[in-house]
């Protein structure tokens, strides 16, 4: 039997999922996970995340996270913006319109 993959790659499941045009956010990938306090450790996962479509996890306000990486959070939007996403004049993207959830969890 494989062994359980860990948490990031769990994480990175999730994020391959999410359809172009849709964005998630970093506690509801925690909540899939059955680990609805770690959405910091989602961020810690997602900081190292190139190989999956990164740019499509947002924070529970609809913005753009901060992140080490000089521009990239002006990168980020760019994506987004490119796959159809609009920004409020707040730097939010509406997550009623915007968030994608799987029907079924994850795990």
């Amino acid at each position: 039997m494989a062994p359980e993959p860990s948490f990031p790659q769990q994480v990175y499941a999730i994020v391959r999922k999410v359809p172009r045009g849709k964005v998630i956010t970093y506690g509801a990938i925690a909540h899939l996970l059955g680990a609805p306090r770690k959405a910091r450790q989602v961020g810690w996962a997602m900081a190292t995340a190139d190989h999956v479509p990164w740019h499509r996890v947002v924070n529970a306000r609809g913005e753009i996270s901060r992140r080490h990486a000089p521009d990239a959070e002006a990168l980020q939007r760019k994506k987004l913006e490119a796959e159809g996403l609009v920004f409020d004049v707040d730097g939010r993207v509406d997550l009623e319109r915007y968030l994608w959830l799987p029907n079924v969890r994850v795990k």
